[in-house]
């Protein structure tokens, strides 16, 4: 097999195209998330928080020189891409999920059968 033929078939496989997908659209989701926490949770909940530390911008936060804002952001950010990765995925689980079924009862060989009807007639024999 050449080697052209060889990389045509990894590079076009379904798993590598996947996989191209799935990054591209984390790119834009983790777009999607940075704006979210810029734009409307830190405005809605750490502002209280930034006020008090004089802070307009969440960047802008230092303690002894070291800012740690931008950290605080990516952090938040982080949580929020895993709670939506962790419902995403406990979704698509729970809709794969097969019902359970009983297992097929087993199959008597030819001597059980005997032997059941056997047991069964002496039940029956002996209850009369």
């Amino acid at each position: 097999m050449g080697f052209a033929k060889e990389f045509k078939e990894f590079a076009f496989k379904g798993n590598v195209l996947d996989l191209a997908v799935g990054v591209i659209i984390g790119a834009a989701f983790s777009a999607i998330v940075k704006s979210f926490v810029d734009d409307i949770i830190t405005p809605l909940l750490l502002n209280p928080a930034l006020e008090r530390a004089n802070v307009k911008n969440i960047a802008e936060l230092s303690w002894n020189g070291v800012k740690y804002g931008n950290f605080l952001s990516s952090v938040i950010s982080f949580l929020i891409v895993a709670f939506v990765l962790f419902l995403l995925i406990k979704g698509v689980n729970s809709l794969n999920k097969k019902p359970e079924t009983a297992p097929p009862p087993p199959v008597l060989t030819e001597d059980q059968k005997l032997l059941t009807e056997i047991r069964d007639l002496l039940k029956t024999k002996n209850n009369i």
